[in-house]
């Protein structure tokens, strides 16, 4: 994500863009329990603990220093995104009426500092979606049949999303018109159901040369897909791009989790830095876009361009298929929140110490 949103080479964009939202949304799905189909509450609660309250907070934060953004210069109403579109200051009418969009609609965000908080939406309205078909389909199907239920869901979605592509319908309800959260729900239903067959595919990849052999077929697969029939979770899919989706991702997904099997066999520092980045991936997605601008002032020094290039959506885009700042971009995205993380837990970690140790001399 990181590097697909630093406008890395054309190429490497289409082909990370196939798969890597979608990733997102299988992997919440492998980890889902048919448990929660009796304890519906547990489930909600831990989407509203893990994904509305965190967008909420991290939505209202942003909201608040919007307009202070644009004081210090970070944003401006002269550069923004690659189609041209700009942001202007919040109003206080504005402001008030994005704070009922946050907790009303999960919308309302900062368009260009929060670009990405979309997926929480989108994985929150999921994921529950997921949870209440389940327990539809499971009332409707008899005894015999209820195995077939995740299957019957995907296929559900599949067919619900190519009526709205194909039409160009929309979810009036749902910010952006629904076809995220419903392709995520059907994403979810997919790692779900690898989940019941994931012991039988790590015997059938136990082999180094069947996973590696398999992992350069299924990268090949989504790079002739990138390259010909390009398609990502785009809100404004059209029913080509529903089409071209499916296939890409999931493969997308089966080449990661080859690698991460991989990696997790051997205990080195790689292993342990990813380890370490997945228990903190929240930071890194909410504030990625904001890190990025630090790696803007350099690139804005070195090619002598406008200051106010700086307010550029998610990056500079001048220079951005030519050069390697991508990388920059990257390292920067994922390594200034992490180390920010850090530097955060290690300050309070010795502040409680402090404390500890000032309240047992006062005693």
């Amino acid at each position: 994500m990181v590097i697909a949103h630093a406008e890395a080479p054309g190429w490497l964009c289409k082909f990370i863009f196939e798969f890597h939202m979608p990733l997102f949304f299988i992997t919440a799905g492998y980890f889902f329990s048919t448990r929660y189909l009796q304890d519906e509450a547990t489930f909600v609660k831990k989407r509203i603990k893990g994904l509305y309250w965190p967008f909420v907070k991290w939505a209202l934060f942003f909201l608040i220093i919007h307009n202070w953004m644009f004081d210090i210069g970070i944003l401006n109403e002269v550069y923004g995104n690659e189609q041209g579109g700009v942001l202007h200051p919040w109003s206080w009418h504005q402001m008030q009426q994005n704070i009922w969009n946050i907790f009303t609609a999960m919308g309302g965000y900062d368009a260009f500092l929060c670009g990405a908080f979309w997926f929480f939406r989108g994985l929150f309205v999921a994921s529950i979606l997921y949870l209440i078909i389940y327990k539809v389909v499971l009332k409707l199907l008899p005894a015999r049949a209820v195995t077939s239920t995740p299957y019957l869901i995907c296929l559900l979605m599949l067919l619900l999303c190519g009526w709205k592509t194909w039409e160009g319908l929309k979810v009036v309800n749902i910010v952006q018109g629904g076809y995220r959260e419903m392709m995520g729900c059907f994403f979810f239903g997919t790692g779900f159901i690898f989940r019941q067959f994931v012991s039988a595919y790590r015997q059938l990849m136990s082999q180094k040369m069947a996973r590696l052999w398999s992992s350069i077929l299924f990268a090949a697969v989504v790079f002739l897909f990138s390259h010909y029939l390009t398609a990502n979770m785009n809100w404004r899919s059209s029913f080509q791009q529903f089409l071209s989706l499916p296939i890409p991702a999931i493969l997308g997904f089966l080449m990661t989790y080859n690698l991460s099997s991989w990696i997790d066999e051997h205990n080195n520092k790689i292993r342990q830095f990813l380890v370490y980045a997945g228990d903190h991936t929240l930071y890194v997605f909410i504030f990625h876009i904001l890190s990025y601008k630090t790696v803007s002032l350099l690139k804005i020094w070195y090619y002598g361009l406008d200051p106010r290039q700086i307010g550029c959506h998610m990056v500079i885009h001048e220079h951005s298929q030519e050069d390697w700042f991508w990388v920059l971009y990257t390292i920067a995205g994922v390594g200034l929140p992490l180390l920010g993380i850090w530097l955060y837990k290690k300050g309070k970690a010795k502040f409680r110490v402090y404390r500890a140790s000032s309240a047992s001399q006062a005693q």
